[in-house]
C-alpha cells in the first residue's frame, strides 16, 4: 500500500477570506518505511501573509514573489498523491486550501484524485483522548527528534507525520510486509511450494488499542440497533 503524508502552510486561517497556499509538501511511504520520493513546492500566493501566519512559517512575500503559482504546479502534484491515501494532521484545514486552489483553476476536489484522505490527527485523539495531540507534542510523546523545527515548513512536518504515525501504529505491520522477501525467492524458484522455518512474529496488541477497539464495537453494534452478526 502507498501511503502519502502531506502538509501545507498558508497566508491565514482561512481560503473563503481569500487566504492561499505559500508551501506544499508530501511524503511516500511504501512498506512502513519513508522513501526517497517527495512533493515540495513554495507558491506565490499573491497576496500578503497574515502576521500571526507568517510568525509560523516565516516565508515572506519577498522571498515567494518568483515562485510558481499553484496551477503551475498542480498536474505535478495531483500525478503524486494519485493512487495513495493520503494522511494530514488536522485534514479538513489543508483539504480545505488544497480544494479552494483546485475549484480556482476548475479542478475536480482532491477527494476525487485519490484513494482517502485519513485525518491523523482524529487517530491521535482516540489513542489518547484528553490530550495534547498537535505534532509537536506527538512527537514528544513519542520520542521522535523535532529539535530542528524552529519554524513550521511543509516538507519537515510532512516527514514528522508520518514518522509519527508508524510510531502510532508500530505493531501493526502487515504479515505480508514481513514476508515480502521469502515471498519473492519463492516467486523466482516456481517449483518451491512453501516457505520453510519462517518464524512469524506475534505481537499483541495494546491496551490502547484494545480499548479503542472496544469502543469502535460498540459504537457499530449501536448504530446497528443489537443486531451485529456476534450478537447472535
Amino acid at each position: 500500500m502507498r501511503y502519502v503524508f502531506l502538509d501545507t502552510e498558508t497566508t491565514g486561517l482561512d481560503p473563503a477570506l481569500g487566504h492561499r497556499i505559500v508551501e506544499i509538501a508530501a511524503v511516500e511511504v511504501c512498506n512502513r518505511r519513508l522513501t526517497d520520493r517527495h512533493f515540495h513546492r513554495y507558491l506565490n500566493p499573491g497576496r500578503e501573509s497574515d502576521e500571526g501566519a507568517l510568525r509560523v512559517h516565516g516565508l515572506t512575500r519577498e522571498f515567494l514573489r518568483d515562485k510558481p503559482v499553484f496551477q503551475d504546479v498542480c498536474s505535478e502534484f495531483l500525478e503524486f498523491i494519485a493512487d495513495a491515501e493520503i494522511f494530514i494532521h488536522n485534514a479538513p484545514f489543508d483539504v480545505g486550501f488544497i480544494n479552494r486552489e483546485l475549484d480556482l483553476i476548475r479542478f475536480e476536489s482532491m477527494q476525487n484524485h485519490c484513494l482517502q484522505i485519513i485525518d491523523t490527527l482524529v487517530l491521535a485523539k482516540e489513542l489518547h483522548p484528553g490530550k495534547r495531540n498537535n505534532l509537536d507534542a506527538l512527537c514528544e510523546r513519542y520520542q521522535i527528534d523535532n529539535s530542528h523545527r524552529t519554524l513550521h515548513g511543509a516538507l519537515l512536518d510532512a516527514e514528522l507525520l508520518a514518522e509519527v504515525y508508524l510510531a502510532m501504529t508500530r505493531g501493526q505491520e502487515s504479515l505480508l510486509m514481513e514476508m515480502d522477501a521469502p515471498a519473492s525467492r519463492q516467486a523466482d524458484n516456481p517449483a518451491v511450494g512453501k516457505v520453510e522455518n519462517l518464524a512469524l512474529i506475534v505481537q499483541p496488541a495494546t491496551q490502547a488499542e484494545l480499548e479503542l477497539h472496544s469502543r469502535l464495537v460498540e459504537r457499530i453494534n449501536a448504530e446497528s440497533k443489537g443486531n451485529c452478526l456476534w450478537n447472535g
